[in-house]
Protein backbone atom coordinates (compact mmCIF):
# COMPACT_ATOMS: atom_id res chain seq x y z
CA UNK A 1 0.00 0.00 0.00
CA UNK A 2 2.62 2.51 0.95
CA UNK A 3 4.42 1.67 -2.32
CA UNK A 4 1.09 2.21 -4.46
CA UNK A 5 0.86 5.62 -2.42
CA UNK A 6 4.31 6.79 -3.37
CA UNK A 7 3.66 5.96 -7.12
CA UNK A 8 0.27 7.61 -6.67
CA UNK A 9 1.91 10.72 -5.80
CA UNK A 10 5.01 10.55 -7.93
CA UNK A 11 2.72 10.07 -11.06
CA UNK A 12 0.13 13.08 -9.46
CA UNK A 13 3.75 15.25 -9.48
CA UNK A 14 4.38 14.10 -12.80
CA UNK A 15 1.14 14.99 -14.76
CA UNK A 16 0.23 18.24 -12.28
CA UNK A 17 0.99 21.09 -14.09
CA UNK A 18 -0.85 23.78 -12.01
CA UNK A 19 1.83 23.80 -9.27
CA UNK A 20 4.12 24.81 -12.30
CA UNK A 21 2.37 27.96 -13.15
CA UNK A 22 0.94 29.23 -9.72
CA UNK A 23 4.63 29.09 -8.84
CA UNK A 24 5.74 31.20 -11.95
CA UNK A 25 2.94 33.38 -11.14
CA UNK A 26 3.95 33.69 -7.65
CA UNK A 27 7.58 34.53 -8.88
CA UNK A 28 6.72 36.99 -11.51
CA UNK A 29 4.09 38.97 -9.10
CA UNK A 30 6.96 39.07 -6.53
CA UNK A 31 9.23 40.70 -9.43
CA UNK A 32 6.69 43.53 -10.32
CA UNK A 33 6.09 44.01 -6.51
CA UNK A 34 10.05 44.79 -5.93
CA UNK A 35 10.88 47.08 -9.26
CA UNK A 36 7.81 49.09 -8.08
CA UNK A 37 9.33 49.66 -4.38
CA UNK A 38 12.46 50.86 -6.02
CA UNK A 39 10.37 53.93 -7.17
CA UNK A 40 11.28 56.28 -4.26
CA UNK A 41 8.90 59.22 -3.79
CA UNK A 42 9.89 62.53 -4.74
CA UNK A 43 11.71 65.13 -2.28
CA UNK A 44 10.23 68.02 -3.79
CA UNK A 45 6.15 68.92 -5.07
CA UNK A 46 7.51 70.78 -8.38
CA UNK A 47 8.19 69.17 -11.56
CA UNK A 48 12.05 69.47 -11.34
CA UNK A 49 11.61 66.57 -8.73
CA UNK A 50 9.57 64.27 -10.75
CA UNK A 51 11.98 64.94 -13.74
CA UNK A 52 15.08 63.53 -11.63
CA UNK A 53 13.07 60.00 -11.74
CA UNK A 54 12.34 60.07 -14.98
CA UNK A 55 15.05 57.54 -15.71
CA UNK A 56 14.04 55.30 -13.16
CA UNK A 57 10.32 55.59 -14.47
CA UNK A 58 11.43 54.89 -17.42
CA UNK A 59 13.08 51.76 -16.86
CA UNK A 60 10.78 50.31 -14.52
CA UNK A 61 7.91 50.82 -17.78
CA UNK A 62 10.36 49.25 -19.84
CA UNK A 63 10.54 45.74 -17.34
CA UNK A 64 7.24 46.08 -16.83
CA UNK A 65 6.34 45.78 -19.78
CA UNK A 66 8.90 42.98 -20.45
CA UNK A 67 7.75 40.86 -17.42
CA UNK A 68 4.12 40.86 -18.28
CA UNK A 69 5.04 39.89 -21.86
CA UNK A 70 6.67 37.05 -20.19
CA UNK A 71 3.92 36.39 -17.96
CA UNK A 72 1.66 35.98 -21.12
CA UNK A 73 3.75 34.52 -23.45
CA UNK A 74 4.98 31.64 -20.27
CA UNK A 75 0.73 31.29 -19.70
CA UNK A 76 0.23 30.22 -23.95
CA UNK A 77 3.64 27.79 -23.34
CA UNK A 78 2.39 26.36 -20.30
CA UNK A 79 -1.30 25.89 -21.75
CA UNK A 80 0.26 23.19 -24.19
CA UNK A 81 2.13 21.26 -22.02
CA UNK A 82 0.09 17.51 -21.16
CA UNK A 83 2.18 15.94 -18.46
CA UNK A 84 5.18 17.98 -16.25
CA UNK A 85 8.84 16.01 -15.91
CA UNK A 86 12.07 17.08 -13.87
CA UNK A 87 13.57 18.70 -17.01
CA UNK A 88 10.54 20.77 -17.61
CA UNK A 89 10.87 22.00 -13.86
CA UNK A 90 14.63 22.83 -14.17
CA UNK A 91 13.91 24.10 -17.22
CA UNK A 92 11.20 26.64 -15.91
CA UNK A 93 13.63 27.57 -12.75
CA UNK A 94 16.37 28.47 -15.14
CA UNK A 95 13.92 30.72 -16.75
CA UNK A 96 12.82 32.34 -13.32
CA UNK A 97 16.19 33.06 -12.35
CA UNK A 98 17.08 35.29 -14.68
CA UNK A 99 13.57 36.62 -14.78
CA UNK A 100 14.53 37.65 -11.33
CA UNK A 101 17.73 39.46 -12.01
CA UNK A 102 15.51 42.16 -14.04
CA UNK A 103 14.75 44.20 -10.99
CA UNK A 104 18.22 44.85 -10.23
CA UNK A 105 19.58 45.56 -13.63
CA UNK A 106 16.28 47.94 -14.08
CA UNK A 107 17.29 49.62 -10.99
CA UNK A 108 20.72 50.06 -12.02
CA UNK A 109 20.04 51.52 -15.85
CA UNK A 110 17.62 53.58 -14.16
CA UNK A 111 20.15 54.69 -11.27
CA UNK A 112 22.28 55.61 -13.56
CA UNK A 113 20.91 57.47 -16.51
CA UNK A 114 20.97 54.54 -18.90
CA UNK A 115 25.28 54.35 -18.76
CA UNK A 116 26.74 52.40 -21.20
CA UNK A 117 27.93 48.64 -18.70
CA UNK A 118 24.01 49.12 -17.05
CA UNK A 119 22.56 48.93 -20.15
CA UNK A 120 24.69 46.06 -21.42
CA UNK A 121 23.55 44.05 -18.31
CA UNK A 122 20.44 45.02 -18.82
CA UNK A 123 20.82 43.52 -22.14
CA UNK A 124 22.52 40.27 -21.16
CA UNK A 125 19.57 39.63 -18.44
CA UNK A 126 17.62 39.62 -21.48
CA UNK A 127 19.49 37.57 -23.68
CA UNK A 128 19.74 35.13 -21.38
CA UNK A 129 16.55 35.14 -20.12
CA UNK A 130 15.18 34.67 -24.25
CA UNK A 131 17.74 31.92 -24.04
CA UNK A 132 16.41 30.44 -20.80
CA UNK A 133 12.56 30.60 -22.87
CA UNK A 134 14.28 28.84 -25.73
CA UNK A 135 15.23 26.15 -24.08
CA UNK A 136 12.08 25.88 -22.20
CA UNK A 137 9.84 25.83 -25.25
CA UNK A 138 12.62 22.97 -26.61
CA UNK A 139 12.49 21.07 -23.78
CA UNK A 140 8.60 20.74 -23.28
CA UNK A 141 8.74 19.89 -27.25
CA UNK A 142 11.29 17.17 -26.00
CA UNK A 143 8.79 15.78 -23.86
CA UNK A 144 5.80 15.78 -26.08
CA UNK A 145 7.22 14.68 -29.43
CA UNK A 146 7.47 16.63 -32.59
CA UNK A 147 3.89 16.36 -33.30
CA UNK A 148 2.96 18.00 -29.95
CA UNK A 149 0.89 21.31 -29.83
CA UNK A 150 3.55 23.45 -29.20
CA UNK A 151 6.07 21.79 -31.99
CA UNK A 152 3.35 22.09 -34.69
CA UNK A 153 2.67 25.72 -33.32
CA UNK A 154 6.16 27.28 -33.35
CA UNK A 155 7.65 25.51 -35.99
CA UNK A 156 11.81 26.36 -36.23
CA UNK A 157 10.54 29.52 -33.70
CA UNK A 158 12.28 32.20 -36.09
CA UNK A 159 10.37 34.50 -33.37
CA UNK A 160 12.50 33.29 -30.73
CA UNK A 161 15.93 32.99 -32.49
CA UNK A 162 15.44 35.97 -33.73
CA UNK A 163 15.21 37.71 -30.52
CA UNK A 164 18.26 36.24 -29.13
CA UNK A 165 20.11 37.46 -31.89
CA UNK A 166 18.52 40.55 -31.54
CA UNK A 167 19.50 40.65 -27.71
CA UNK A 168 23.06 39.56 -28.29
CA UNK A 169 23.69 42.36 -30.88
CA UNK A 170 22.47 44.54 -28.25
CA UNK A 171 25.18 43.52 -25.87
CA UNK A 172 27.86 44.81 -27.06
CA UNK A 173 26.59 47.94 -28.94
CA UNK A 174 25.81 48.88 -25.67
CA UNK A 175 29.47 49.96 -25.57
CA UNK A 176 29.27 51.94 -28.63
CA UNK A 177 25.90 53.01 -29.55
CA UNK A 178 23.81 52.58 -26.65
CA UNK A 179 20.53 54.40 -27.77
CA UNK A 180 20.45 51.86 -31.00
CA UNK A 181 20.64 49.01 -27.83
CA UNK A 182 17.93 50.75 -26.11
CA UNK A 183 15.72 50.75 -29.70
CA UNK A 184 16.26 47.08 -30.46
CA UNK A 185 15.33 46.14 -26.93
CA UNK A 186 12.23 48.11 -27.73
CA UNK A 187 11.40 46.89 -30.84
CA UNK A 188 11.75 43.19 -29.42
CA UNK A 189 9.27 43.96 -26.63
CA UNK A 190 6.80 45.69 -29.53
CA UNK A 191 7.57 41.86 -31.16
CA UNK A 192 6.37 39.50 -28.35
CA UNK A 193 4.22 42.44 -27.49
CA UNK A 194 1.07 39.92 -28.42
CA UNK A 195 0.93 36.43 -26.83
CA UNK A 196 1.97 33.97 -28.86
CA UNK A 197 -0.61 33.51 -31.23
CA UNK A 198 0.59 30.93 -33.43
CA UNK A 199 0.31 28.64 -30.19
CA UNK A 200 -3.12 30.04 -29.60
CA UNK A 201 -4.78 29.32 -32.61
CA UNK A 202 -2.80 25.66 -32.46
CA UNK A 203 -4.74 25.37 -28.98
CA UNK A 204 -8.12 26.02 -30.47
CA UNK A 205 -7.28 23.83 -33.02
CA UNK A 206 -6.54 20.91 -30.43
CA UNK A 207 -9.49 21.49 -28.44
Amino acid sequence: MYCLFIKEMLTYCLMNKNRLEAFSDGVIAILITIMVLELKMPHGTDWASLQVLAPKFISYITSFIYIAIYWNNHHHLVHTVKHVTGAILWSNTHLLFWLSLIPFVTAWAGENHFAELPVAAYSFVLLMAGVAYYILSKTIISVHGKDSVLSTAIGKDLKGISSIIGYAVAVPLSFFMKEISIGIIIAIAFLWLIPDTRIEKKVKEDD
